[in-house]
């Protein structure tokens, strides 16, 4: 005959009991008083459903068995104010359940004694979701996770970390997919950025290893070409360690051409091909130990075959230029016309050493004694170079995108030197002439002459060069700068500078056997 239930009371339980021991339903203060249990019993052993209070407020609920939390329940505390509701095993969190922090934090998925194990979904306090595998308590094994910034990551993880083959797609649309390790890009890979530069192969430290670090100009640092003769200028992207690119696209690479600035007193500073007083622009300096401003660089555009087979213009853009006054940046672009390949075209030389036929009389001549200044390209603004109406302006050259770590610069063309820019030295170098012839005439005439002569150069020299419509032979400066947007990785690659030596455009019609070869 079973045994009767009873109510009893003492202190400490108050509830139904069975052969003296608690049985059924009943409520029990423990010894130190900080915990008290409501529910089923069983031999004296909660078990069933039952609610197990603390002092503190904390609580757990749900199911027991054998004295032991385990089952489903839910479980609060007071403490931190999270809250969970799921399985348990031995009062751990064990299984399936969600687990709520008052931070924001929110994790459903899979537990393993007490920690984050197997498949869940965790969203962190700062809004960031995972969804994948998870090893006491990290990210590890296959999953993917959206940040805060946007950004996607689905591929390998190991301990909170982003290792193996994974994807990352950016908010601002780029891509890397390839390897990984420490949470950075390292193995191989390929990075599809936002501004069109793509880079595949070997990465380390979240860096590429055979990236560009610098721009090369083919050819050297010195450049030759022939007046009014359109010229080509190529690059190359080089690594830290010297040699070329590959591999790596889409960086875009701008073209410039200038003028050495001369402001300081000849004793201080080299004669110079152009001055002017006025320069608004702030100076650049240049690895060849002097600053240089903007000079205009155009590109030429209108091309057609002759009876001869020869590429000739149909329109000849500097004469236009210089006749109107009107090349200036910013205008709109000439239509595109056929493309000259090569080098270099119409004869000019490129990165070679100086033909015979220009050493005994370009270089010897007194004109290129008037081009021993040195110039440089910097600046991409070309206002108020030029007068002229806008809607005459030339163009500069089109940027370039680099394709497999190179780029080209075709029909290029100096163009020919503004109206308000004097060509000081031309005239300073004849009018010491001048005097020169002077100091064998009388005395009175001397005076005299010297005057009216020295008015008339300067009157002829500065109506020439009103009047030209050919850039002055010389040494100018190109500079080639990457202007990509946003920077790849960052940081734009250095500027890379090379002396542009322009000679007469009358060497090449006298030295037309030189000008066949060099073609060639």
């Amino acid at each position: 005959m079973a045994a009767i239930k009873k109510q009893t009371r003492n202190p400490r339980y108050v509830g139904e009991v069975q052969n003296l021991v608690r049985n059924g339903f009943g409520v029990y203060v423990y010894p130190n008083s900080f915990f008290r249990y409501e529910g089923e019993w069983n031999m004296g052993k909660k078990h069933g459903l039952g609610k197990l209070l603390m002092k503190d407020g904390s609580y757990y609920e749900g199911e027991f068995t054998q004295g032991e939390i385990e089952g489903t329940g839910s479980r609060f505390w007071a403490k931190t104010g999270d809250f969970y509701s799921g399985q348990f095993s031995a009062g751990e969190l064990h299984g399936c359940g969600v687990l709520q922090k008052s931070n924001g934090e929110r994790y459903e998925g899979e537990f393993s004694h007490g920690l984050r194990d197997g498949q869940g979904f965790l969203l962190d306090k700062d809004g960031q979701t995972y969804k994948g595998s998870f090893h006491q308590n990290k990210r590890h094994g296959e999953g993917q996770m959206t940040y805060r910034s946007g950004d996607h990551y689905e591929g390998g993880w190991l301990v909170d970390r982003r290792q193996g083959h994974g994807v990352l797609r950016c908010a601002d649309g780029s891509m890397y997919d390839g390897q990984w390790r420490n949470n950075l890009f390292s193995g191989q890979g390929t990075l599809i950025h936002c501004s069109g530069v793509i880079y595949e192969g070997m990465w380390t430290n979240g860096r590429p290893l055979g990236g560009a670090s610098k721009i090369v100009i083919e050819g050297g640092d010195v450049l030759e070409v022939f007046q009014d003769s359109p010229f080509s200028v190529e690059v190359h992207l080089h690594t830290e360690a010297g040699g070329r690119t590959t591999g790596e696209s889409g960086r875009v690479l701008r073209i410039t051409a200038g003028v050495r600035l001369c402001g300081l007193p000849p004793s201080t500073t080299p004669a110079c091909l152009l001055r002017r007083d006025d320069i608004n622009e702030t100076p650049i300096p240049t690895p060849f130990g002097f600053q240089v401003v903007s000079y205009p660089l155009m590109e030429r555009a209108f091309k057609s075959q002759d009876f001869r087979g020869t590429t000739a213009p149909v329109v000849d853009m500097a004469a236009r230029a210089a006749k109107s006054g009107s090349t200036r940046a910013g205008s709109p672009r000439l239509p595109q016309g056929q493309q000259e390949s090569g080098s270099g075209s119409d004869g000019q030389p490129m990165g070679g050493g100086t033909p015979s036929s220009l050493e005994g009389e370009a270089v010897g001549g007194e004109q290129n004694q008037s081009s021993e200044g040195e110039s440089s390209a910097i600046t991409e603004s070309l206002s108020g170079l030029f007068l002229g109406q806008e809607e005459d302006f030339l163009p500069p050259p089109a940027n370039q995108r680099v394709e497999d770590g190179q780029a080209k610069f075709q029909n290029l063309l100096l163009a020919p030197p503004p109206p308000d820019f004097i060509p000081y030295q031309l005239m300073d170098e004849l009018e010491k002439r001048n005097i020169k012839r002077l100091s064998n005439k009388a005395p009175s005439e001397k005076q005299s002459l010297s005057q009216d002569k020295t008015s008339d150069s300067r009157s002829n020299l500065k109506k020439s060069a009103m009047d030209s419509t050919s850039p002055r032979p010389g040494e100018y400066v190109i500079m080639v700068t990457e202007v990509t947007k946003p920077p790849f990785q960052g940081q734009a690659l250095p500027p890379a500078f090379a002396l542009l030596r322009l000679y007469p455009a009358k060497t090449r019609s006298k030295n037309t056997r030189t000008d066949k070869t060099m073609s060639k």
